[in-house]
């Protein structure tokens, strides 16, 4: 272990990063960065062209400068998984996606097709990292025992095995793999303090535990901000049925010392809050009084809820959603990022399509449409239409111009806001009919 400890001091360890994803690649970047010698490996060819030119494959803001520094100076390169050597490697990550089958059962193929590639390749002091979402118990049960399998080596002894989950967001990543704690969590003491020390070199805080816990601790941050978002959405609700504001409601709840309501929305997407959940309750069972069940069955259908307001908004400006323009501002999941995996605005799009809506789509940072025609400004998306719907809370749609937008659109136009940031009494004044998710019935008018 002294030896390990003084080649992590003095960077003295090859390192390969599987899985060049939105989590692996980041991962590869920062420790090139501070010295480590580096091979970010994939199965996507077009991939690893693009990364060993420089070239950051998807958007992630400051990566694609660092990514193209650490290349450049020899510090990173990229290889297909087919043909990468694990045994000149001292460290290993794995970072392939852990994502879930229809059934909402956990799909770990990738991570154990990853696994069988290494167990051959260990060798003595090898540091094994996984770094993809497990449900709990996985990394003690499954993974040590088909690496030891594998190998013929034992963990902890003879090879170091930890579960260091990431806890990052696309638009956000470098920051948050350096500035969030670290939970590092090894099957033994042995390796945990190994992983520990290694990930200090990157990282600013370390947080050592085992794995297990450390299965349990990331998936429960998931699924907390899940049943807090489920709760905030059946609250809004609620709020629309006793004709009360739920923006108001929970500023006034949240001035309590001991409680943090989130804000509701129309619906919850990304690829992990949508499936850490059923991680975590894996091997719990899915029973309909589990309270993340019901969370999860809450967010999944304010999609429709909010297809549900866009109709009732047209109805009262007098019109049949059967042919109107309705304007989709936002396909991404979540503000000020390109991603559109798991976005409510899928769901919404299709469904107001299905009612045979006319669907225009504007997103400044993502291209993805889900079918409906893309926009390439807010003026060219509004004219003629006859709804605005906001899906996504983008830092450009929280200053619209309404009376600009309100002279482009057709007679009587109407305001769905699915993420509460338009001014109600902005809206009305400017003669819009406004619906707000959570904004009680009998103020869903012109009036005040």
């Amino acid at each position: 272990m002294r030896k390990f400890f003084t080649k992590i001091k003095n960077r003295n360890l090859r390192l390969a990063v599987i899985g060049s994803g939105q989590i692996g690649l980041p991962t590869a970047t920062l420790f090139a960065n501070v010295g480590f010698t580096v091979t970010a490996t994939d199965i996507n060819s077009s991939v690893i062209e693009n990364i060993n030119k420089g070239i950051c494959p998807f958007n992630e803001p400051n990566l694609q400068q660092l990514l193209s520094q650490n290349v450049e100076r020899g510090k990173l390169n990229a290889l297909l998984n087919s043909d990468m050597d694990l045994n000149k490697e001292d460290v290993i990550i794995i970072a392939v996606p852990t994502p879930i089958y229809a059934n909402k059962k956990p799909k770990l193929s990738f991570l154990i097709d990853a696994l069988r590639t290494i167990g051959t390749a260990i060798k003595k002091q090898m540091l094994i990292v996984i770094s993809s979402t497990l449900p709990p118990g996985t990394t003690q049960s499954k993974i040590k025992v088909l690496l030891e399998s594998l190998s013929d080596l034992k963990s902890d002894a003879d090879f170091y095995l930890a579960y260091v989950p990431e806890r990052i967001s696309p638009g956000k990543a470098l920051q948050e793999f350096v500035e969030n704690p670290r939970l590092v969590g090894g099957v033994g003491p042995n390796s945990t303090k190994i992983a520990a020390e290694f990930f200090r070199t990157v990282c600013n805080k370390v947080i050592e535990t085992d794995a297990t816990t450390a299965e349990i601790a990331k998936t429960t941050e998931n699924t907390f901000r899940d049943v807090n978002i489920a709760f905030a959405n059946q609250l809004a609700l609620i709020c629309e049925q006793y004709n009360a504001d739920v923006k108001t409601v929970i500023h006034l709840a949240n001035t309590h010392p001991r409680v943090n309501v989130h804000n509701p929305g129309p619906g919850v997407g990304g690829p992990c809050l949508t499936k850490d959940p059923y991680l975590l309750i894996h091997h719990y069972g899915n029973s309909d009084d589990n309270i993340v069940i019901v969370a999860r069955i809450i967010n999944d259908r304010m999609p429709t809820h909010i297809v549900n307001l866009t109709q009732k908004a047209l109805k009262d400006c007098g019109k049949d959603i059967k042919n109107s323009k309705i304007v989709v501002l936002g396909a991404a999941y979540k503000a000020d990022v390109a991603d559109c995996r798991f976005s409510p605005a899928k769901h919404i799009v299709q469904k107001l399509k299905e009612l045979n809506a006319e669907i225009i789509v504007y997103d400044p940072h993502c291209i993805n449409t889900f079918g409906g025609k893309k926009a390439i400004s807010i003026n060219e998306a509004v004219k003629n239409a006859d709804s605005l719907l906001i899906i996504t809370d983008h830092a450009e749609f929280k200053n619209l111009n309404l009376l600009q937008i309100k002279n482009l659109m057709r007679n009587n136009p109407s305001i769905i806001d699915g993420k509460r940031i338009i001014n109600p009494a902005d809206a009305k004044k400017h003669g819009f009919i406004y619906f707000g998710l959570g904004y009680g019935k009998a103020i869903n008018s012109k009036g005040s």
